[in-house]
């Protein structure tokens, strides 16, 4: 690895500000030779898509081939899942950790990493939250601080991020701090609706313009006129339908299904995914122009694990709403935490992130004895527990028809997914959303889950 081009300055043991040492990218050979791109952010990415920070013009690069991450550690190299594959010298790489004089290959073209000279100072929030947002750590107040800037405008929004790490909270802190505020925010998440039926949702209907229509319908940019409309889950939505979403972040104004008057729109655009739309833009299962007109300012929230110290400041968060809530009108109660139960919550790995460990804690302090909580009254997904014996001897089994162990494991792991994912859609009706989000899965993950293991029933 390189050395750190990424560092963060302290002042009495506090984090002020992030520095980052410039760099650049210098095409050396290909159809593009002496374009260069000055590397001044923590990500760029290279390709052919507009939406690209160095875009070439070589038809064998992909739209979004890859991305160039500055980090404490140093510089990291990222293939996205490009055609004809990334080099370094002779190798096909993956990831790789970057050096000045580095000399990248893409399709026909030949790219050099090299130094640049100064810094670029970051910004970060003296704040430890942003409305509901909370974190001290520094990728949190890094966050904070753009948010601080980007909410009292009308700029378009895209937040990226996993499951659970809070994408709508940010969107609702951001209306909250905007011009806007004293309007509507409507919430719509993309992956709820029938296919035949988002456009009717989005942008309205007029009575008899199909089956059922029986009344004038105002979709979700009309009833958002003057405020804020929160698009989540923006990757889920059908590609027939993104031309229209498209039109309608670039003029301001619908038109309801079945309708030909054109109803101006005075809105604001917020979207959230959990997926990479950069990818799904190579695959052309997303619109490149509308990924570029959505992500004019893009949020990456970190997952849970990316930033344990903010735990126990959540925690604390957690157990005082939890309180109030419970009171009724009376003195709220003093909810505390153990030591032990803090040091169990910060070193588990959280998958369902945020709103997992906020679950926990409200189902830990609803059936604690006491006001402190205890290790053992957290479940079982923040306390480990002993692994159980397989039942009806199938280790012994295994070991007796000399079955390796990888393969072993492998039926044992199978055997447990298929059981478990067919309990879970069986208890959420088949609907996946539901589904992933109990499990703390991605929608897309649980969708090619079912499939592997030939489940049926699940909708969307």
């Amino acid at each position: 690895m390189s050395d750190p081009m990424l560092t963060t300055v302290f002042v009495d043991e506090r984090a002020t500000k992030r520095r980052l040492r410039r760099s650049k990218l210098v095409v050396a050979a290909g159809p593009d030779k002496g374009k260069e791109l000055l590397v001044e952010r923590e990500r760029v990415t290279v390709g052919r898509s507009l939406i690209c920070d160095l875009v070439l013009g070589d038809k064998a690069v992909s739209g979004s081939h890859f991305e160039i991450v500055a980090n404490e550690s140093g510089v990291l190299l990222r293939d996205l899942g490009s055609t004809n594959g990334t080099y370094c010298g002779e190798l096909r790489v993956k990831e790789v950790w970057l050096k000045p004089g580095t000399v990248i290959r893409a399709g026909q073209s030949q790219l050099r990493y090299d130094s640049a000279q100064g810094d670029v100072e970051i910004d970060l929030s003296v704040k430890e939250r942003f409305h509901e947002l909370i974190g001290k750590s520094v990728k949190m107040r890094e966050i904070f601080a753009i948010l601080e800037k980007v909410a009292p405008t009308d700029l378009t929004v895209l937040v990226r991020g996993d499951t659970g790490t809070g994408k709508e909270l940010a969107a609702r802190a951001i209306h909250r701090a905007s011009h806007r505020a004293k309007n509507a925010l409507v919430v719509q998440d993309c992956s709820a609706i029938p296919r035949d039926l988002i456009e009717s949702t989005l942008f309205g209907h007029e009575k008899g313009s199909f089956t059922g229509a029986s009344d004038r319908h105002r979709g979700c940019f009309e009833q958002a006129d003057g405020g804020t409309i929160f698009l989540d889950e923006i990757g889920e939505l059908d590609l027939a339908l993104q031309p229209k979403l498209l039109r309608v972040l670039e003029n301001r104004e619908v038109k309801r299904v079945g309708g030909d008057r054109v109803i101006p729109v005075d809105v604001r655009v917020l979207a959230a995914t959990n997926r990479d739309l950069r990818q799904m833009v190579n695959a052309g299962t997303f619109r490149e122009d509308l990924f570029y007109r959505l992500s004019v300012v893009q949020i990456e929230l970190p997952s849970l694990r990316e930033r344990p110290e903010d735990i126990p400041l959540l925690v604390r968060a957690f157990l005082d709403e939890f309180a109030v809530r419970i009171a009724r009108g009376e003195s709220p109660r003093n909810l505390t935490i153990e030591r032990d139960a803090m040091a169990r919550l910060v070193s588990y790995a959280w998958p369902g992130n945020v709103r997992e460990m906020k679950n926990t804690i409200e189902r830990a302090a609803s059936l604690a004895d006491g006001d402190e909580l205890t290790v053992k009254d957290l479940l079982p997904s923040s306390v480990k527990t002993p692994p159980q014996p397989l039942p009806g001897g199938a280790a012994e089994q295994f070991v007796e028809s000399e079955l390796p162990f990888k393969e072993a494991k492998q039926r044992v792991t199978d055997a447990f997914e298929a059981a478990y994912l067919k309990a879970l859609l069986d208890k959420h009706g088949g609907n996946i959303t539901r589904s992933a989000n109990a499990a703390g899965l991605t929608r897309y993950h649980l969708r090619e889950l079912a499939k592997r293991y030939g489940i049926r029933g699940a909708t969307e």
